[in-house]
């Protein structure tokens, strides 16, 4: 019942920025942590970003630092991904995914217990 709906992806431009949303709904919010993994084509999946839902601490995967931003609002159950200066590299499905037990390590994809279907993004020069 309970679902991860991302949106926002789309095609944009090298250097450009995007914006992803990830909205829980269909059950009750219980996870202790939200993120954001990917995998591009012909590659693995890679941890992008995560949240502690209760304290806030934000954690990015060293492809991303300084460039992606997560922020949850806790009023709506949603998490939002800003990514700036977009490289090639970052042209992948992207999946909202959330943790209830915390059994692994924040980029550890054992970890999570809930994932989206996922939204494109695509980064053209």
């Amino acid at each position: 019942q309970v679902q991860l709906v991302e949106s926002g992806g789309g095609t944009v431009q090298a250097g450009e920025s995007l914006k992803l949303s990830c909205v829980v709904s269909g059950g009750t919010f219980n996870y202790q942590r939200m993120g954001w993994f990917r995998r591009g084509q012909g590659k693995e999946r890679e941890f992008v970003a995560a949240v502690k839902w209760k304290s806030g601490t934000t954690y990015y995967g060293d492809s991303v630092k300084g460039r992606a931003t997560i922020s949850r609002d806790i009023d709506k159950n949603t998490i939002y991904l800003q990514m700036n200066r977009l490289q090639l590299d970052d042209a992948a499905v992207y999946y909202c995914t959330a943790d209830v037990r915390m059994m692994f390590g924040v980029s550890d994809f054992r970890s999570w217990d809930v994932w989206g279907q996922g939204t494109q993004v695509d980064v053209s020069s």
